[in-house]
C-alpha cells in the first residue's frame, strides 16, 4: 500500500538499578532473535546504546531509536524496571508505544536470575496512568521471548494505524445528499485525534476534473481499465470521462495533502453528480481504494476514516458497505439452511452501486447504476462494478462520532457465503454470528448509520485494540455478543 506507514519498532529494554542489568540485556537478545527468526528484522530495531536504568539513560536510547528512524517503540521490561526512566520514555516518544514483560525462564534460576518483570508490569501502567500517557498493553503482556516476540508483531499493525492516523488529511467534496443525515457526523474529533479535514465544493472538483479534458495521460488510464475489467468492459464508451476523472482525484491528493503524508477521501456521487459529470464514479472510487487511498461514497467522513484504519490494518483494499437488506426466507431455505450453521437472523447483505474492487469480487462487469436509472437517463449513470463479493472470513466495523462529539465504534466478525445475491451493484450474502441482535441492541440502539467498512479477514483483535488506543471508550466499542451474554438494553425474557 503507498499510503500507508512503514513501521519500524524501537526496542529498548530497561532495568531497576538494583536487578542484574545483565538479566535485561540477555532477555532483550533473546527476544530479539526470537523477532527475526521469525518474523525478519524489518519490523524491529534493537536499541544497542544502553540498558534503561535512569533518566539519563532514557535519554540516550530515545536519542538512538530516533536517529534510527524508528517510529514505534517497544519498551521491554527484562526485569523489575525503573519506573519513572521507562514511561518517560514513552512519554517522550513521538509514536505509538507498548510494554512488554519477560517471564522468569527456570525454576532452577530464582535467586540471582529472578527478574520481577510481571510486578515491574504493574508500576509500569500505574505510572502511565499518572502521565496520562497512551500505550498498548498486550491481553497478558508478560512472557517468554517467543511470546513477546509475537506480542510485538502483533503490536504493528496496531502501530501503522495510529501512526498514520496521525499524520491523515481527510478530504472531503460537497455536503451529504439531501435526506442523508446518517452520514452526517460532527468533525471535532477528528482534530482531537491529530487528523486534519479539507472541505471542499463539489463545484471546485468539477471545475479541476473540466480542467483535465484532454489529459494526455488519460489514454494509458484507459488501457489499465481496459486490461482490469477484460470481458467485463460493458460500457468502453464512459472510460475516458472515468479516466479523466481519476486523474482528477489523483491530481488534487498530491496539489492538497500539504504537510499530510496520507490521504482518505470522502466523496460526493449523487444527487447532481450524474447529471453535471455525465457518470457516476463508483469504480474509480473503487480503483483507488484498491490502491491504497480509500475513497468512501456519499460524503461518508467517518466512513472514510473507518475504511483508512481498514486498510492500515489489513494492507489490503476494503470497502464501504450499506448494511442493506434482508436475505428472502426462500433463498435462505435454498441456499444457506442445513448447509452454514447460520440463523436467518445471522444473514444479511451488504451492498453499493459499485465501489468494491475487483480484486474482491468474484466477477465483474461495468454497469450503470440501476436505482439512479430509475429516475435519469442511464447513460448517466454508468460506472458501477458489480459483482458478487467474494467468499470469505470479513470484519465489519466502523468508527464514529455521536452527535455530542464522542467516539464510538464497533467491530463484528463473519463471512461472506458462497452464495450468489441474485441481485445487483457489488454485493454479497454475509453471515455474522448473533446478527440479529447486534443489529438491534448496537447498530440500532447505538444510532450507527448505514454504512460499514469492511476488512476482508478477521481482523477484529487488532481493530479492537486500535480503537482502544485512540481514545474509544471500551464501554462504547459495541461487538456481536455471543447467547448467554445480554447486552444492556436487551429484554431477558426475550
Amino acid at each position: 500500500m503507498n499510503n500507508m506507514p512503514k513501521v519500524k519498532i524501537g526496542i529498548v529494554a530497561v532495568s531497576r538499578d538494583c536487578f542484574p542489568e545483565s538479566l535485561s540485556v540477555s532477555r532483550r537478545e533473546a527476544l530479539v532473535k526470537a523477532y527475526k527468526e521469525k518474523y525478519g528484522e524489518e519490523d524491529i530495531y534493537e536499541c544497542p546504546v544502553c540498558i534503561v536504568e535512569s533518566e539519563i539513560h532514557m535519554v540516550q536510547a530515545l536519542e538512538d531509536i530516533k536517529k534510527a528512524g524508528c517510529n514505534a517503540l517497544a519498551v521491554y521490561l527484562g526485569n523489575f524496571g525503573p519506573e519513572i526512566s521507562e514511561t518517560l520514555l514513552a512519554k517522550h516518544f513521538d509514536g505509538p508505544k507498548m510494554f512488554v514483560a519477560a517471564a522468569e525462564e527456570s525454576g532452577n534460576n530464582l535467586l540471582d536470575g529472578r527478574g520481577d518483570a510481571y510486578c515491574g508490569m504493574l508500576n509500569a501502567s500505574y505510572n502511565l496512568k499518572l502521565r496520562n500517557i497512551k500505550a498498548y498493553i498486550p491481553e497478558y503482556p508478560v512472557g517468554t521471548a517467543q511470546e513477546c516476540a509475537d506480542m510485538i508483531h502483533e503490536f504493528v499493525p496496531i502501530a501503522r494505524a495510529v501512526k498514520a492516523l496521525s499524520e491523515l488529511k481527510i478530504i472531503s467534496f460537497g455536503p451529504r445528499p439531501l435526506n442523508f443525515l446518517a452520514c452526517n457526523a460532527p468533525i471535532k474529533p477528528l482534530y482531537d485525534l491529530g487528523i486534519e479535514i479539507e472541505e471542499n465544493s463539489e463545484l471546485d472538483l468539477f471545475e479541476a476534473f473540466n480542467n483535465h479534458k484532454d489529459d494526455e495521460r488519460i489514454p494509458s488510464i484507459i488501457k489499465e481499465m481496459e486490461e482490469e475489467l477484460g470481458q467485463g468492459n460493458k460500457k468502453p464508451e464512459i472510460l475516458a470521462k472515468l479516466a479523466q476523472y481519476e486523474l482528477t482525484l489523483k491530481d488534487w491528493v498530491e496539489e492538497h495533502r500539504g504537510y499530510r503524508k496520507y490521504v482518505a477521501i470522502a466523496g460526493k456521487c449523487w444527487p447532481a453528480f450524474q447529471t453535471q459529470f455525465g457518470f457516476v464514479p463508483c469504480y474509480v472510487n473503487s480503483r483507488l481504494t484498491a490502491q491504497g487511498i480509500p475513497v468512501s461514497c456519499e460524503v461518508d467522513i467517518y466512513g472514510a476514516l473507518s475504511e483508512f484504519i481498514g486498510t492500515a490494518v489489513s494492507e489490503d483494499a476494503v470497502t464501504l458497505l450499506d448494511i442493506n437488506n434482508s436475505v428472502p426466507a426462500d433463498m435462505y431455505e435454498e441456499d444457506i439452511k442445513g448447509t452454514f450453521d447460520y440463523t436467518q437472523k445471522d444473514t444479511f447483505m451488504g451492498f453499493h452501486c459499485g465501489n468494491t474492487a475487483k480484486s474482491k469480487l468474484s466477477f465483474c462487469e461495468m454497469k450503470y447504476q440501476k436505482i439512479m436509472a430509475r429516475t435519469l437517463p442511464e447513460e448517466v449513470t454508468q460506472g458501477t462494478l458489480e459483482g458478487d463479493i467474494t467468499p470469505g472470513d470479513i470484519t465489519f466495523f466502523r468508527l464514529q462520532s455521536t452527535a455530542d462529539t464522542k467516539l464510538r465504534a464497533y467491530v463484528a466478525q463473519g463471512e461472506v457465503l458462497p452464495v450468489a445475491t441474485k441481485s445487483f451493484g457489488s454485493i454479497g450474502v454475509f453471515a455474522i454470528p448473533e446478527m440479529g441482535r447486534f443489529y438491534r441492541h448496537v447498530l440500532i440502539e447505538k444510532n450507527y448509520p448505514h454504512h460499514g467498512a469492511v476488512a476482508f479477514g478477521h481482523f477484529g483483535k487488532t481493530l479492537y485494540e486500535v480503537f482502544k488506543y485512540i481514545g474509544v471508550d471500551v464501554g462504547e466499542i459495541g461487538f456481536n455478543q455471543p447467547k448467554g451474554m445480554l447486552y444492556p438494553t436487551e429484554n431477558p425474557f426475550s
